[in-house]
């Protein structure tokens, strides 16, 4: 027994010796501890320690490789076009322009440049952009990311998404790989918007995706990716990439500082994209299915037999002599189900109805007056619509 305790008295002596001494080195040479630590840590092969790499939930210190993959695919485009000049009258007052009647010359013609961006979709030199930037344009140049300077020619166009194709006749093109059905982009994502605002060059914007399913225009078929990256005049029809340098989408419109806004840039999915490029290419232009019926939200109430979370649409209106009313839908029927799909809301069921093939049958489902019901409707081609009019298109 006096034997452990005198052991246990030595050691205690020597603790608080060390700790005497730990204190005075810490008092004198306040940076001691981590010399020590970094001294006596594991080290790697290298002699230095090294963090884990793509740690989950890391943000790469650099997107130059996602810029380096995508940036050749993407190609500046100028598009020219004559525009003639009525002459201006010396007095705005019909009146003083009848007493005053002097000749001002006649018409002018101008030629008139168009700045824009495209993105080469296809190594046979498939080029998208948007329809504003190349419309009602004679001559179209694109300078591609090489230097070369190629001139493109119009394959088709769509008003209602506001893309076009072009066609370049060159070489060794870069086509940009686009991203699959599965890997559609998140909100809080990362993206790059590549293009050539305001014709000073080819510029890499960074941002992410702020919202998906935008909607401007609440007749149309729009279904924008938002997003905060910068988009300026010049940036129409460039392209949207992820971190890895995919294409996420075509950049079309924003909503500019003259209303107040900051950092609010919209792009079109690259799936809708590539279906109205896959149409473009195979017949020259794009044909959607139309049913013949207005519709909007369902209007929840007590009476309506529906449940509060209600998806689908109800009918506003129906086209006389239309697919709907050959069917026999009525309006105010709520159409719950098309095909094999639920319907979720208006804007979905216009992205169902417009992927409709004119001429092939489909069977629509829903509730007429609390009661199910069903149709069969034979979509016909859709008519033509006025175009998308975006906010400002830049």
């Amino acid at each position: 027994m006096k034997h452990a305790a005198r052991t246990l008295a030595f050691v205690a002596r020597f603790v608080v010796l060390g700790l005497a001494v730990a204190f005075v080195i810490g008092l004198f040479w306040p940076g001691s501890g981590a010399f020590l630590r970094q001294r006596l840590a594991p080290a790697s092969a290298g002699g230095q320690v090294t963090a884990p790499a793509n740690a989950p939930g890391s943000a790469p210190a650099s997107y130059a490789d996602a810029v380096a993959k995508a940036a050749p695919s993407v190609v500046n485009i100028y598009a020219n076009k004559l525009v003639t000049e009525q002459p201006r009258e010396l007095y705005s007052d019909p009146v003083l322009q009848r007493i005053f009647s002097v000749p001002t010359g006649p018409a002018r013609t101008r030629r008139q440049q168009n700045l824009g961006s495209g993105v080469i979709v296809s190594d046979d030199g498939y080029v998208l952009t948007n329809n504003h930037v190349i419309a009602n344009a004679d001559d179209i140049q694109l300078l591609l990311y090489d230097g070369r300077v190629a001139k493109a020619r119009v394959v088709g166009s769509d008003d209602e998404t506001d893309l076009a194709v072009l066609k370049v006749d060159a070489g060794n093109l870069p086509a940009i790989h686009m991203t699959d059905a599965e890997s559609r982009p998140r909100v809080g994502d990362v993206v790059l918007a590549i293009g050539n605002p305001f014709g000073i060059g080819q510029t890499v914007t960074m941002g992410i995706v702020s919202a998906i399913g935008r909607q401007l225009n609440l007749s149309s078929l729009e279904n924008f990716i938002q997003t905060d990256a910068a988009i300026n005049f010049g940036n129409s029809g460039g392209a949207l990439v992820n971190a890895h340098g995919e294409l996420v989408g075509i950049n079309t419109s924003l909503i500019g500082q003259a209303v107040g806004a900051e950092g609010i840039g919209f792009a079109i999915p690259v799936q809708s994209a590539r279906d109205v490029l896959d149409q473009i290419v195979q017949t020259g232009h794009v044909v959607r299915g139309w049913i013949g019926a207005d519709y909007g939200a369902v209007p929840v109430s007590a009476d309506s037999g529906l449940p509060s979370a209600a998806r689908g649409v109800v009918v506003n209106e129906v086209s006389p002599g239309g697919p709907a009313a050959l069917a026999g839908i009525q309006q105010r029927d709520v159409l719950l189900r098309i095909g094999d799909e639920d319907i979720l809301d208006p804007s979905d069921l216009r992205r169902h109805e417009a992927s409709l093939k004119p001429g092939v049958p489909v069977k629509i489902s829903g509730l007429r007056y609390g009661a199910p019901f069903s149709a069969t409707v034979t979509p016909a081609q859709r008519p033509p619509s006025a175009p998308m009019q975006a906010l400002r298109q830049p």
